[in-house]
């Protein structure tokens, strides 16, 4: 009878591929050395210097403070950064390597020429403006000396009469949002901000920066709240007094009774976002504009146009409102 032959057990294998075990179809060839593999991959990603310093700046405006003392808006934040993401798009199509130190006067003038051609005077002199930021930036922490010198063409503002809202367009606007007896959040919010927009011409950034503890407990007998604005002229720690109209008292208080009912009541922001959400943003109050004039059958409005309407109505004597803006004189005064 034939005997099997005895071979020694294999050990059994591991499913976790040994560290020191070859591949069994290295594409290495062997003669290479473990101090060679160390050697950083030719294709590595080299980090733009651009890019880097675009990430710099964004980091710094939100650790500094504006002259008012304030941190800055996130509003203002983009409107900086966003001419400086613009350069650098302008420079990659036209080939232009390093980083922003290489722009000098001359650049930058061929750089607004071309930005003229197709965003005109107004849109060419909001870049020039913006964009300094970014040198500033520059000069103050690198020592990098400012193109914006005595050769820069300067491309001045156009001037003209502000877009002003018809009193039939917010009426109607007021009154798609119940006209006052709407009692849900949303519309009740909606009508409540239309109101404040309206009546007391605060910007929308102070009108979105507005906190629960700065309102009065009884808004009805007491209509009157600290608002911080977001420009100077005022101080910045105290802020300034608003008064509001019986109507827009009302129409608060209606709203917040109204956002009890919210999932954050407790948060600290006046403006609450629909469903649930957070703090109404820039994105949301514009949203919202839109979709009321279109259901009053109109086109888009902004809400800065409201501002534009409580400025031209003050200067003209159809607005009473020296509790709002005491000692206003001139038409800077209102921010117009």
């Amino acid at each position: 009878m034939p005997t099997r032959t005895a071979y020694p057990a294999r050990p059994r294998r591991g499913p976790l591929r040994s560290p020191l075990a070859a591949a069994p179809h290295s594409p290495l060839p062997e003669h290479r050395t473990g101090a060679s593999l160390d050697r950083p991959a030719a294709h590595a990603a080299v980090p733009d210097p651009r890019s880097v310093t675009l990430d710099e700046f964004d980091e710094y405006l939100r650790t500094v403070n504006n002259r008012d003392g304030r941190p800055y808006e996130e509003a203002t934040i983009h409107a900086d950064v966003y001419p400086a993401k613009a350069l650098d798009a302008w420079m990659t199509a036209n080939g232009l390597d390093g980083d922003f130190t290489t722009v000098d006067t001359a650049l930058l003038n061929r750089y607004f020429r071309e930005y003229y051609r197709t965003r005109g005077q107004g849109g060419t002199h909001t870049q020039q403006r913006n964009l300094i930021q970014l040198f500033n930036y520059l000069q103050r922490e690198y020592g990098h000396p400012s193109p914006y010198a005595a050769g820069l063409n300067r491309y001045a503002e156009v001037r003209g009469r502000p877009k002003t809202l018809s009193p039939s367009f917010v009426d109607d606007l007021l009154e798609v949002t119940g006209g006052g007896k709407a009692r849900d959040f949303e519309t009740a919010r909606d009508h409540a901000i239309i109101r404040i927009l309206r009546s007391e011409g605060i910007r929308r950034q102070e009108l979105l920066g507005m906190v629960m503890h700065t309102l009065p407990a009884d808004l009805l007998r007491n209509p009157v709240f600290r608002l911080v604005p977001l420009k100077g002229a005022r101080n910045a720690g105290e802020g300034r007094l608003v008064s509001l109209a019986p109507a827009t008292a009302r129409a608060l208080a209606v709203y917040l009774r109204a956002r009890r009912s919210h999932k954050l009541t407790d948060s600290e922001w006046v403006w609450l976002g629909t469903r649930n959400r957070g703090r109404l943003g820039n994105t949301g109050i514009r949203k919202m504009l839109v979709r009321r004039a279109a259901e009053a059958v109109y086109a888009q409005v902004t809400p800065h146009q409201f501002r534009h309407t409580f400025s031209d109505g003050w200067q003209i004597g159809r607005i009473a409102s020296d509790a709002t803006f005491p000692g206003r004189r001139d038409r800077e005064a209102v921010g117009a």
